[in-house]
């Protein structure tokens, strides 16, 4: 038996593309070793959405008095959140399922390995069975990186450090928290433990959070962090864990911090060991599987889609790509870009951005115009947030008068930044921009009153 394609991977690369390849009538089989969704939807997007969701509606409660809103007593119940957290993913997957069937995908569990091609296709050994397929679709995902920490391996092995597999399982609120990495998952997990009564300390290497986010974004972020309690020691290098001792480097000179708990959060990589590439050939940079702006890889009939190409590693990106694979195999010619990807951190205050930041557009020498407006230009902003200081930042190409980037904080972030995608495909000019009715009132609206001051 041959199949049309084989996609090793089920999260969100693999289960599009398998959904979308069966729904075109192609023959396909999806194999996944854990669970149907892979790392988004069952220990990352997903979960830790269902707890940051959880922890705004305590924030909310809490917070009440400011808006005539006046509770008692307000925690929030970690074991219940988990519980619901389980819910919800268990509902997903099954979602998942009925469409792997509607769509008519095989659907194996077990880790699949690439043992070489023949004239039927490339095989590939699933649990000791043998498959082959036309084409492949290699979509494995990431897998946390695991830093050279003197210490780490037998803090691991005593349950004290845990990676964002391990974190949305707990069964109590730590305590004390120390998250190794001031990147997105740590940020979250930050606000969550924070809002859940934990002590937290960010313990980042850089000088700045939340990576290759705009300065001033991070910067305001940053700030509302510390006003709620997080701990941050920035500029700071881990150098041993002992026990639930994190001991680090600062200009301060060795430090110490001390936590029931220790989420090491420091970035992910591409999870291609043991999948046997080099049986066809696959070419890789590291971890990395090279594809083209096809994404295709230099062996004919063999993609990559998702985290496992290392381009952009987020799930929507994933989507995305492996649309362009499935209607690349069915003779659709589409070219993947990448210029306009959102990104989102799902805290509270949320942050959604665009493009590119002040910062890569200086390093770029592109002469751009920055707009900036504070969100209390929204009404609907003014009634729902007390003392909020969100702001909008847009950058502006100033020859084409096009967005080149758009950067916002403030709640609704992630609901508004798909609009600013839209404007940047279709290289809406400012103008154009002007003429677009919003629904008024929204926070959205201050993308328009930012085109009026550009």
């Amino acid at each position: 038996m041959t199949y049309d394609l084989i996609v090793i991977g089920g999260g969100p690369g693999g289960y599009t593309a398998a959904e979308r390849a069966g729904g075109a009538g192609l023959f396909v089989l999806l194999a996944e070793k854990r669970a149907l969704g892979g790392v988004c939807l069952n220990e990352g997007c997903i979960p830790s959405k269902t707890f940051l969701n959880s922890a705004k509606i305590a924030d909310h409660a809490k917070n009440g008095n400011a808006y005539g809103v006046i509770a008692q007593g307000v925690k929030l119940d970690h074991p219940a959140v988990v519980k619901r957290k389980n819910r919800v993913v268990k509902k997903l997957v099954a979602g998942l399922d009925m469409k792997m069937k509607k769509n008519n995908v095989t659907v194996v569990n077990g880790e699949a390995v690439i043992s070489g091609r023949t004239e039927e296709g490339f095989r590939v050994n699933i649990n000791g069975s043998a498959y082959t397929g036309k084409r492949l679709l290699i979509a494995t995902g990431s897998v946390p990186v695991i830093p050279p920490i003197p210490g780490l391996d037998e803090s691991y092995e005593k349950g004290i450090a845990v990676t964002n597999r391990e974190i949305l399982d707990i069964e109590t609120t730590p305590e004390n928290l120390v998250i190794i990495g001031g990147g997105i998952i740590g940020l979250e997990m930050a606000s969550y433990f924070n809002s859940a009564g934990s002590r937290v300390t960010v313990v980042e290497m850089l000088d700045h959070i939340a990576g290759p986010t705009d300065r001033e974004i991070s910067g305001i972020l940053l700030n509302n962090y510390k006003k709620k309690g997080i701990d941050f020691r920035l500029s700071a290098k881990v150098i041993e864990i002992k026990g639930n001792e994190v001991i680090f480097e600062s200009s301060d000179g060795i430090q110490r911090v001390t936590g029931d708990k220790i989420l090491v959060s420091v970035g992910r990589k591409p999870d291609t060991k043991g999948l046997g590439l080099e049986t066809i050939g696959v070419e890789t940079d590291g971890r990395r599987i090279i594809t083209d702006e096809f994404l295709r890889t230099n062996i004919p009939e063999v993609y990559a889609a998702g985290d496992v190409n290392g381009i952009s590693m987020l799930a929507h990106t994933a989507y995305r790509e492996a649309e362009a694979v499935v209607n690349n195999i069915l003779g659709k010619r589409d070219r993947m870009r990448y210029f306009a990807i959102p990104s989102v951190i799902y805290t509270n205050p949320e942050v959604a951005s665009v493009g590119e930041t002040a910062e890569s557009a200086q390093e770029k020498g592109l002469d751009v115009e920055i707009i900036k407006l504070p969100l209390s230009y929204s009404g609907r902003y003014v009634a729902e947030t007390d003392r909020g200081d969100g702001i909008v930042k847009v950058l502006v190409d100033k020859q084409y008068r096009t967005i080149l980037g758009l950067h916002i904080i403030g709640n609704y972030a992630s609901e508004i930044i798909y609009g600013a995608a839209v404007m940047m495909e279709t290289e809406m000019r400012v103008d154009d921009i002007r003429e677009i009715v919003f629904p008024h009132p929204t926070v959205g609206e201050v993308i328009r009153e930012a085109m009026f001051e550009a």
